[in-house]
């Protein structure tokens, strides 16, 4: 079968078919996926009916693994391999987590815009998210075009974003909504990391924003002086026409890249209805900023 990709939005996101992420990719199957991301940041591969091990594989052809765990969960309490990033609403033993479990109340930071991984060093290139169980009200993705946004500034305030470092932390995302529940040594692997609030593309060689939840100020800059700045860009890039919302159907594989992109997942019934959605994710190539001397 040919590989197509559809366009989803005037900006952002693509519809591939003629993929089998199941088996082995070809380099000229790792090439197209590469060449969409280039151009969609954001690629929906329907039909998936994908295990973990298989998304594993897949995801390795993108790039090294980055460790997915929740901070907030001991390993004991995983429900999958650390390779992934558990966005499900239920627990190992399959039952769905409580009002007030502090996994849920920690991973309601996925419902901010955010860019995966950004409170690290090395940040996330591409995340593939496989949705084996869906819902059918509610929970889309949103998905923000941080190169049309960066596009759509005014020339004084580029020049004035181009050379802002950020610090990044998931202290800051979660405080937002009131989750302060961090044990210390959590507090201590959540130390701030800066990265540059413009960064270009390598794949394209296009300029993009980099914003996220996990913004918590500028260096520089006081602190409120730099959150409120950051708001405001962050409503910016949020816009309607820089934003696609994929509304999910069972065995989506849908791959994104973090470099180009912000994302959150929307409110749903979760005390009620399942949600098994499971992430994988690649590194980037490295850090984007110098990082303070420890």
């Amino acid at each position: 079968m040919a590989i197509e990709v559809t366009p989803l939005t005037p900006h952002i996101g693509g519809r591939m078919t003629g993929i089998d992420a199941r088996k082995p990719l070809t380099p000229e199957e790792v090439v197209a996926v590469d060449a969409g991301m280039d151009r969609h940041a954001v690629l929906v591969l329907p039909s998936q009916d994908i295990t973990d091990e298989q998304q594993i594989e897949f995801t390795k052809n993108f790039g090294p693994l980055q460790n997915g765990a929740n901070a907030t969960l001991r390993r004991a309490d995983l429900r999958l391999d650390p390779a992934f990033a558990d966005v499900s609403n239920i627990d190992k033993d399959g039952e769905k987590l409580a009002r007030d479990d502090r996994r849920r109340m920690a991973s309601l930071g996925n419902r901010l815009w955010h860019s995966d991984a950004s409170f690290r060093v090395i940040p996330a290139r591409h995340s593939i998210l496989s949705g084996r169980i869906v819902v059918t009200e509610g929970g889309n993705t949103e998905f923000a075009d941080m190169r049309a946004a960066y596009d759509a500034l005014d020339a004084r305030t580029k020049a004035e974003i181009e050379d802002l470092i950020c610090e990044h932390s998931q202290i800051f995302s979660r405080e937002q909504l009131g989750f302060t529940n961090f044990l210390p040594d959590e507090r201590a692997m959540m130390k701030p990391v800066r990265h540059r609030l413009v960064r270009t593309h390598p794949g394209s060689g296009r300029k993009s924003l980099f914003l996220s939840a996990h913004i918590g100020g500028i260096v520089g800059w006081p602190t409120p002086e730099a959150r409120a700045f950051i708001r405001d860009l962050m409503e910016h890039a949020t816009q309607e026409q820089f934003v696609y919302s994929h509304k999910w159907t069972q065995h989506d594989l849908v791959i994104w890249d973090n470099r180009a992109t912000m994302h959150r997942v929307r409110r749903y019934d979760d005390l009620n209805t399942v949600r098994d959605l499971r992430r994988t994710t690649t590194k980037s190539d490295g850090p984007t900023a110098a990082q303070v001397a420890a």
